[in-house]
């Protein structure tokens, strides 16, 4: 089965840039078949009910893997996703329960990028563009890509996990995980310099 790797290769301050750079690098490949999906982790009760409000159609889960072992049962629904017309807007029920992750999967791109980009704020949160197609380039040793072609940005964090916050946002882009001899970073790197980019950090996996 194969698998992808992300490089990091632009970093702003600016989300509005940052969206706009990410979507330069989803217009290299095919987008015929993309899709879109974003997700934002919320700590607070307030900024679950000003999500709830905005996002009427997001999914709201809790990922916290202790919780769930102590009651598999899990009587809020909220490991497997409450959606947000049914989600409560109780203090006493959402306290207990933060923090809560909000998101919506597989959109037609270019249909909630921009209105994510205006209410993630401080939160970490996550656009990844799905299901593209990396073209051949065959006088760089680059074959077509489409199974791990994805564009990612991170808000307020550097990682896939989003697990370290920053004061920043970057643009990832994916590539097929070969053998790690180098025609990864070739991948990334031709990819990137399409939109006048470079690999900037190192890979994640």
């Amino acid at each position: 089965m194969s698998s992808p790797i992300a490089y990091p290769v632009f970093r702003t301050t600016d989300p509005v840039l940052a969206l706009r750079v990410a979507r330069q690098l989803v217009a290299v490949g095919d987008p015929r078949y993309a899709e879109v999906s974003v997700d934002v982790e919320l700590c607070t009760v307030s900024e679950v009910l000003r999500i709830r409000e905005a996002l009427p159609d997001a999914w709201f889960r809790k990922e916290d893997v202790e919780d769930w072992a102590r009651d598999p049962s899990d009587p809020t629904g909220l490991h497997v996703g409450v959606h947000a017309p049914e989600l409560p807007s109780d203090q006493d029920f959402l306290a207990p329960h933060l923090p809560l992750w909000a998101s919506m999967q597989y959109r037609a791109v270019d249909s909630i990028e921009e209105e994510f980009t205006a209410l993630v704020g401080v939160n970490i949160g996550e656009i990844w563009w799905s299901s593209l197609i990396w073209p051949d380039v065959p006088d760089r040793g680059i074959h077509g890509e489409a199974n791990n072609a994805r564009v990612s940005l991170l808000f307020n964090c550097r990682t896939q996990n989003l697990d370290e916050r920053s004061d920043d946002h970057t643009v990832l882009v994916h590539v097929l995980r070969r053998n790690r001899d180098g025609s990864e970073e070739r991948h990334a790197s031709w990819l990137a310099e399409q939109i006048g980019r470079s690999v900037i950090g190192p890979p994640q996996e």
